[in-house]
Order: C-alpha cells, then sequence, then structure tokens
C-alpha cells in the first residue's frame, strides 16, 4: 500500500492559527481576568510525599486513586470480556431462546442510564449476596493484605466489588454486539466450508470465525475498555475511592479548584492515551500476522 502523500495547505494554516490563537485567549483569560489564586506548589505531595515515619516515598490521594481506577477498569473490563463473549454467542446461536436471552439482557442494560444502574446495582440487587464476603472480619492477614494489593481494603471491598460487577455487567451489553457484529462480519462461505470439512460449531467457531473476528473487534474493543476506564468515575457516586472520588475529597479539604481537577484530567488523558496507544500498536502487529 503507496503511502499517503502529506500537503499543508493554506486552510491548514488557518485552522492551526486559528487553533493557537483560541488558546493565547483562554490561557490570558485564565491567568488575569479569573481572579483565582494558584497554588501549584502543593499538589505534588498529593501525587507523592516522602514519609518520615516510615522513611520512604509513598503515594499520595491522587495516585492511589489511579491505581484503583485501573484496578476497577481492568478487573471490570474482563467481567465485561466473559459476559459480552457469552452473550455474543447467544446473539448468534440457532436457538431461539439464547437470541431471545441475548437480545434482552443487550436492550434492557443499554438502555439504562450507568449512574441509574449503578443506584440500583448497589442498592437492590448486590445488597443481597455482598454482605455475605465479610473481609474485614478476617482473622488471616494473608487475606487482608491480598485483598489490599490486588483490589482495595478489606472494608472497602463489598462496595468496590459491587461497582466492579456493576460496570462489568453495564459494559458487557456494548461487547455484546461488538462480539455479534465481528462473527457476523465474517462471509457464511466460511462456516459453510468449515462445516463441509466436518467441524461442530464449537470447533467452527474456536479455529475458523474467531481468529479471523478477533482483527475486526480489536479497535471497537480497545476503545470499548477506554470507555470503561472513564466511566469507572461514576462509581465514586458509593465511596469508591478511585480518581474522581480522591479529586472530590482533596477538592473539599483544600479548595483547589482548579489544581485538583486539571492534575485528575490530565491523569485521566495520560491514561486513556497510553491504552489506546497501545491497543493501535497491537492491532498493527495482528494485521501482520504477528499475534
Amino acid at each position: 500500500m503507496r503511502a499517503l502523500k502529506t500537503k499543508i495547505t493554506r486552510l491548514d494554516m488557518l485552522m492551526f492559527f486559528i487553533l493557537a490563537a483560541f488558546c493565547v485567549w483562554i490561557a490570558y483569560r485564565i491567568n488575569f481576568k479569573v481572579h483565582y489564586n494558584w497554588n501549584w506548589g502543593v499538589m505534588p505531595q498529593y501525587l507523592y510525599r516522602f514519609d518520615a515515619e516510615e522513611g520512604r516515598w509513598v503515594a499520595g490521594l491522587i495516585v492511589q486513586g489511579v491505581f484503583i481506577t485501573l484496578r476497577l477498569g481492568i478487573y471490570s473490563i474482563v467481567v465485561a470480556m466473559v459476559i459480552g463473549t457469552v452473550m455474543g454467542l447467544f446473539r448468534t446461536s440457532r436457538s431461539p431462546f439464547r437470541r431471545m436471552v441475548g437480545w434482552s439482557y443487550v436492550e434492557i442494560i443499554r438502555n439504562i442510564p450507568i449512574l441509574v444502574w449503578i443506584f440500583i446495582f448497589y442498592f437492590f440487587i448486590s445488597d443481597q449476596f455482598i454482605p455475605i464476603i465479610d473481609l474485614a472480619g478476617s482473622k488471616s492477614s494473608f487475606t487482608r493484605d491480598l485483598v489490599s494489593f490486588l483490589f482495595i481494603s478489606p472494608a472497602r471491598f463489598p462496595a468496590f466489588l459491587s461497582g466492579l460487577m456493576a460496570l462489568g455487567i453495564y459494559e458487557g451489553a456494548y461487547i455484546t454486539e461488538i462480539v455479534r457484529a465481528g462473527i457476523q462480519s465474517i462471509d457464511r462461505g466460511q462456516w459453510e466450508a468449515a462445516s463441509a470439512l466436518g467441524f461442530s460449531r464449537y470447533e467452527q467457531l474456536r479455529h475458523i470465525i474467531f481468529p479471523q473476528a478477533a482483527k475486526n473487534v480489536l479497535p471497537p474493543l480497545a476503545g470499548q475498555f477506554i470507555s470503561t476506564i472513564k466511566d469507572s468515575s461514576i462509581v465514586s457516586v458509593i465511596s469508591i475511592q478511585e480518581l474522581t472520588f480522591q479529586g472530590m475529597e482533596l477538592m473539599s479539604a483544600t479548595f483547589l479548584t482548579f489544581e485538583v481537577w486539571i492534575t485528575v484530567m490530565l491523569l485521566y488523558l495520560v491514561i486513556c492515551l497510553v491504552c489506546s496507544l497501545a491497543a493501535e500498536r497491537l492491532e498493527i502487529h495482528m494485521k501482520r500476522g504477528v499475534v
């Protein structure tokens, strides 16, 4: 494939100068027209600080929120992938009952606002089984340390697990449609050829359909993973101490409104940008047949 030649036109230059002028105007308004005392000097201690008692550097409130956001995003996308794959297979199944189950799941979940779904799951659904998991009272220090390392402090684990499951189920509805579209994008002749070779439907999916569909679904799956990280900010409403929650707590304590939220915004931007670039590299490798 021939590389596209890049050419900077006068229109491109005009748009660049307009954008630059707009950025300069915004910076001017913030610095000279907004009556706000900037205090960026105190922000580093909320990222990392030196603990004199322990004699080492420890994560500040904001970085602690980043770690929980990453855990929440990764675990919930794993749950969403499992649910989405199963329901995607249901959506393309020959069984009318399975197709009905898959369709009902997608239509119900996708047509509920995520904030409403978080509240419904936390107060009505998870309340029935989450209290069974009482890790805060566990006598095993190893269990408590392991839960703190992998998830969150044992006392907050029920809320964390509730938010994780709610996000996983919600995002799973979108992944269901991605998987369904990926399977249906494979030419019907591939199914017929595999069937003629005597493959069962499971073998057709495993050896013929899924390897080809994976290349088609990777870009939207990467976008959904990034969307899950951003949607994880919603669970701050049930007091999970992820990045947005820590930002709200820090803003309430310090009144550093702009500094806190600009920092939180930049951290979300960095996380999502890194995930986007990693997904792009993986997509390139898959197209080259490396993966």
